[in-house]
This record gives C-alpha cells, sequence and structure tokens, in this order.
C-alpha cells in the first residue's frame, strides 16, 4: 500500500527539512539569486550569453534536492564525486557508439537535449496570455497516462512499467524515454520504440477522432482572437524561471526535464542568436539523429520477441487514444463554460505532440469552416501539454519508488 507522506513526494520542500539551518537557508537564497542572475541577464545589466543559463543551473539545483538513499541527500542533475573512471574508459575504447550511450542515453541526457531544442521552437505567448484554459485542455489531455496505469498493472506489468507505457499517452518520446530509463529500466527501448512509431498516429489518426467526436458545426466555431493580450519577452523569461523553479522544488526527479524545456524557452526570448542557432538546429537534429540511430542498435531480436512487448503495443495505442478522448471532452467542457464559444476541437491540442496535434486541430477546424483560426488556442494547450507530461513524468518517478 501507499502511505502518503508530504515530504517524502514533494522531496524537494521536504529536504529543506532534513538539512542544517544554513544549508537550508543558503538553498533558498540561491533560488532567488538564479532568478534574479536571468533577470539581469534579460536586461542586458550582466552578460546574457552566461547569466541566463547560469542562473536557471543555479535555481533548479537548489531546488530540485531529493534523497539519493536513506542516509544521502543530493541532486540528480550532477555528482562531483564521481571519481572511478578506468573500468568506464576501458569500454569505451572498445564499443564505438558507447561513449554517445554511456553519457547521453543511460542517463537520459538526450531526452534533456532534445527537450531544449523544443524549448527554443515553442512559443509561450499563448500560454502565458491564457493559462487556465490552456492548462485545463492539458490536464483533461492527460486521461491516458493516468488511466493506462492502472490496465497496464492489471495486465501484468510491475509499477515503472506501468508508468513508463502509460507515458505513451502524452505523445512526447523524450518523456517516455526518460520515465523508462529510470522506472523501467529493462524495457526502456520497447516502450521507447513503441513511443516514437506511436508518435505518427496522433497526425494520422486524431483528425478521425475528432470527426467522430466533434460534429462539423461546432467544428467550425470561430474563436476570437482580440481577447490575446500581447505577452513581452520578460514576462515570458519569468514565467519560464519562476514555473521551473517551483516544479523543480515539487518533483526534483523530474528536474532535468524542466531545466531543459524552460531554459531553451528563455533562451528564445532572451534573443541569444547564438545559442538559439546551436539548440534549434545543432543539438536538436543531432540529439535526434543519435535517438534514433542508437533505438535502432539497442532493437535486438530478443528484445522484441519478449512477450511484454505485445502488451506495450495495446497500451501504449490505449493510452495515445484515452489522451485524445480527454482533451476533447476538456474542449467540450469548455465549450459549455463559455457557453458556446470555444472551439472542441481545440482539446486534441492538449496532446503534447508538439505542434503535430495543434496543426491536427487547425485543419480540421479549416475544413469545416476555412475562415476559422484556433491556432493561437491551439498553442497554448500544446505547450501545456508539454508542461502537463514533464508533470506527470515527475510524479510517476518520484511515487513508484514508494508503491509497493
Amino acid at each position: 500500500m501507499f502511505n502518503f507522506n508530504f515530504y517524502q513526494i514533494f522531496q524537494g520542500i521536504g529536504t529543506l527539512f532534513e538539512t542544517d539551518m544554513k544549508t537550508t537557508i543558503a538553498r533558498i537564497v540561491l533560488i532567488f539569486l538564479g532568478i534574479f542572475l536571468v533577470y539581469l541577464g534579460t536586461k542586458g545589466t550582466l552578460e546574457p550569453l552566461i547569466m541566463i543559463p547560469m542562473g536557471f543551473g543555479m535555481s533548479t539545483v537548489n531546488a530540485a534536492v531529493l534523497y539519493l538513499s536513506a542516509t544521502q541527500i543530493g541532486t540528480i542533475i550532477i555528482d562531483p564525486n564521481v571519481s572511478e573512471i578506468t573500468q568506464l574508459i576501458n569500454i569505451l575504447q572498445i564499443d564505438f557508439l558507447q561513449p554517445i550511450y554511456t553519457f547521453m542515453f543511460s542517463n537520459g541526457l538526450i531526452a534533456c537535449f532534445v527537450f531544449m531544442g523544443i524549448g527554443v521552437l515553442s512559443d509561450i505567448s499563448f500560454l502565458v496570455a491564457k493559462p487556465f484554459s490552456s492548462m485545463f485542455i492539458a490536464i483533461c489531455a492527460e486521461l491516458g497516462t493516468v488511466a493506462t496505469f492502472p490496465i497496464a498493472v492489471a495486465m501484468g506489468l510491475n509499477f515503472g512499467q506501468a508508468a513508463s507505457v502509460a507515458m505513451v499517452g502524452g505523445a512526447d518520446g523524450p518523456m517516455v524515454l526518460y520515465t523508462s530509463l529510470i522506472l523501467a529500466k529493462d524495457l526502456f527501448v520497447p516502450i521507447t520504440i513503441v513511443a516514437y512509431l506511436y508518435l505518427s498516429l496522433t497526425y494520422g489518426g486524431y483528425p478521425y477522432l475528432i470527426k467522430l467526436l466533434v460534429p462539423k458545426r461546432l467544428r467550425a466555431i470561430e474563436m476570437d482572437l482580440s481577447v490575446f493580450p500581447e505577452v513581452k519577452p520578460g514576462q515570458k523569461i519569468a514565467f519560464s524561471i519562476v514555473v521551473c523553479t517551483v516544479l523543480s522544488l515539487l518533483f526534483p526527479m523530474a528536474a532535468p526535464l524542466f531545466l531543459s524545456f524552460f531554459l531553451g524557452v528563455a533562451i528564445r526570448e532572451s534573443g541569444i542568436k547564438q545559442y538559439v542557432a546551436f539548440l534549434e538546429n545543432t543539438l536538436l537534429y543531432s540529439s535526434t539523429l543519435f535517438l534514433g540511430l542508437i533505438l535502432g542498435v539497442l532493437t535486438e531480436a530478443n528484445t522484441i520477441m519478449n512477450p511484454t512487448v505485445l502488451k506495450i503495443l495495446i497500451l501504449g495505442i490505449l493510452s495515445l487514444l484515452l489522451s485524445g478522448i480527454g482533451g476533447i471532452i476538456g474542449g467540450y467542457i469548455m465549450y459549455f463554460i463559455t457557453k458556446g464559444k470555444y472551439n472542441p476541437t481545440i482539446g486534441i491540442a492538449g496532446v503534447s505532440c508538439v505542434p503535430t496535434t495543434a496543426k491536427v486541430a487547425q485543419k480540421s477546424v479549416s475544413q469545416a469552416n476555412p475562415q476559422a483560426f484556433i491556432l493561437p488556442y491551439a498553442m497554448g494547450a500544446n505547450i501545456s501539454g508539454v508542461i502537463t507530461s514533464a508533470i506527470l513524468a515527475g510524479v510517476y518517478v518520484s511515487l513508484i519508488p514508494y508503491l509497493k
């Protein structure tokens, strides 16, 4: 059974009370100092190329402190005490892809690199402008990532495997990779492969789901774009650093994902062209290349012949289906709350396959009414889906170890 302990669940907060007063005060001071450095970098008072990433790192690492063992408190972002590397170096001299796997894959770093690139590509203006409707849709679209978990357990998967498969419903490959590497390392290859194979279904299958659940007259509803206030870059950077710090404090296990995504967003909004070009092109595309390559070479016959893979295939598609339905249900709830002024189709964009599901929503609406433009609302829900998926990943990797 699960024994509820607030400080064990939200370990970033819990560890504040486990250390001596000086350390606790130092952590709090450094969190706010990190936020202040981001502000100074944004204003140009200090060098933004250094201050923005330094500030994000400083605030996140001091928020994301957790229990590494019964006697040790630390952070999973970096361990400065690693010293024995002889055996590792010997391995790296033999297998040519081993360095990439060891330094980028086995620890989830490659997922963070991809997430950083996604952050640079993401405009959170619509989320900041319409936070309630965007986050509400995204929460509803996590139906698959929540409901699939007990179903997977009932089908014989352990808690870690069930949580990892359930994350497929978020339609976010790096998130699935990160979660499965922590909770289901024995099955992370088939789970991640299934996740990436099914991502294409969001583009090919979701339009049919929309037509099935949303009648044409509702798909044709036009949204009022005049109510969108202008969101300045400084506001988006402030939103990013504060939300990143708070989420890292609550869910330290997912802090690397929060840090990567929101740092990417802040770099985009700060206008640092050198970093934007590097993250958007070099880092994102090279990480995606090696992600596919490593997954390919790890796909051995024995791995695929594992009878559990069939369950993963079934549960993965179920999770994506439920998430799509949940998002549309959220769209209908917003439709009734606004008395018919909200297009329910936007709900599908809550599934965080950025920007695919937002484009699917807009395309479906355009087919019903060429004059209707819902993309800003859809992108707000889409970006919110990334955040809620990361939160769910943090919840799973934090709670599963305590489920027996």
